[in-house]
């Protein structure tokens, strides 16, 4: 038996009202900036490959937003150790907002170095987006805490769907305005951003981590507890970063491929909007699973989709669009795989003393494998082409099938 007299406690919780308020505003802040993230997404790379002329470096864009959510989940995690959730939740989407900015001004004023540094601070959206998840769990029973999270993720599909194919008509706004055509998205993410911060501001009351602390101190305490669930930390952490790796290296690269076979950005952002929904709306199944079956299953079950993806994209004819969607519905599914199950490993290890920071600093090493992948993709594609990246990322996505097994089996010994 696992279980322990904290965690039949929790079950029962005497403040599920809360619990629901507080998923109530993380579904409607994560509506907002779901938008905010995947419109950046859709031009980002395009925006940069513009300015640069090369397609070299059209990776650096997601390398520096990622490697901006490495520095802002750190941020937002002591902020929320300190202060609690809603301000470093809401700081966070802020800074995102500001980063939005600053990219439409670099268009305006066709600088790649204001655009780097801007994209960098957009980056803390992103950072804020995935700890928002957190929140989530926070006053969930150890049971249903797959499910909390998945809640709050599964949010961000409506914006993150929507966010993409929106690409079209604020380019057009964009230009009525006198603005460049790839600026129009970050008129839509700085607004959502802003929007999103609002929300969490006024309305994240009570904040889940205050409340869950104090519920916390009125149960006895169970040493032996603590000490089981310690080893679900590595596992987790190693989950995630394989899947974040992977996803953002693939997706980088995809609107790019779509653009050198002439698609435009109404296709792009078909793709990257069924990728993105792919991501986020199987939350509730994945879950389920997580629940049910157990983190390790899921997470295994992660590395092998990513695999499917990979070949799949690598397949895929460059003017199939098609193929390419299911390619990175393929990619979202299993990113959300090793999300959620990855997540409430880490949940499940670390007490609610240290539990905001720990979540920060693991965050910060998916946000630099994704940065690393971002970075990479670009030079890989520029050296040997789309097909080699999708099979390669494919292939090293099975990693997290030994890594994630064999450290599960050692910590239930």
């Amino acid at each position: 038996m696992t279980n322990t007299a904290p965690d039949t406690a929790a079950a029962i919780s005497p403040r599920p009202e809360a619990q629901r308020r507080v998923l109530a505003v993380l579904v409607g802040s994560q509506i907002l900036s779901g938008a905010g993230l995947a419109a950046g997404i859709t031009v980002g790379a395009l925006l940069a490959q513009d300015m640069l002329g090369s397609t070299d470096l059209a990776g650096l864009p997601s390398a520096l937003f990622t490697a901006g959510s490495a520095l802002a989940a750190v941020a937002v995690g002591r902020i929320s150790q300190a202060r609690d959730r809603r301000p470093g939740l809401a700081i966070g989407y802020l800074t995102g907002a500001v980063g939005s900015a600053g990219v439409i001004a670099a268009a305006v004023a066709d600088s790649p170095v204001l655009l780097f540094i801007a994209l960098f601070v957009y980056g803390a959206g992103t950072a804020t987006n995935l700890q928002a998840r957190y929140a989530g769990a926070d006053l969930a029973a150890p049971a249903h805490r797959a499910r909390a999270v998945s809640t709050v993720l599964v949010a961000t599909t409506l914006g993150g769907v929507v966010g993409p194919n929106l690409a079209a008509p604020t380019g057009r706004l964009a230009d009525s305005l006198g603005l460049p055509t790839l600026a129009g998205p970050f008129l839509l993410s700085g607004t959502a951003y802003a929007l999103a911060a609002l929300v969490l501001a006024v309305w994240l009351r009570p904040d889940p981590l205050l409340l869950a602390r104090g519920l916390d101190l009125r149960q006895p305490t169970h040493p032996a507890a603590t000490t089981t669930r310690r080893p679900g930390l590595i596992p987790g952490a190693l989950t995630m970063i394989l899947t974040q790796l992977v996803m953002v290296a693939i997706m980088t690269m995809t609107p790019v491929h779509l653009h050198d076979h002439g698609h435009g950005t109404a296709a792009s952002g078909l793709v990257i909007g069924i990728h993105v929904g792919a991501m986020y709306l199987p939350s509730p199944l994945t879950g389920w699973l997580v629940d049910r079956y157990g983190p390790t299953v899921v997470a295994v079950a992660a590395g092998l989709t990513l695999l499917a993806a990979g070949v799949t994209a690598a397949a895929a004819p460059g003017d199939s669009v098609a193929l390419l969607a299911l390619a990175l519905a393929l990619l979202g599914l299993g990113w959300n795989l090793g999300l959620v199950s990855g997540t409430a490993m880490i949940t499940d290890a670390v007490s609610l003393a240290t539990r905001a920071r720990t979540q920060g600093l693991v965050d910060v090493s998916i946000a630099i494998a994704g940065a690393t992948g971002g970075l990479g993709s670009g030079l890989v594609v520029a050296a040997a082409g789309y097909p080699v990246l999708a099979l390669t990322g494919g292939v090293l996505a099975l990693a997290v099938l030994p890594a994630v097994v064999a450290t599960a089996s050692g910590s239930s010994r």
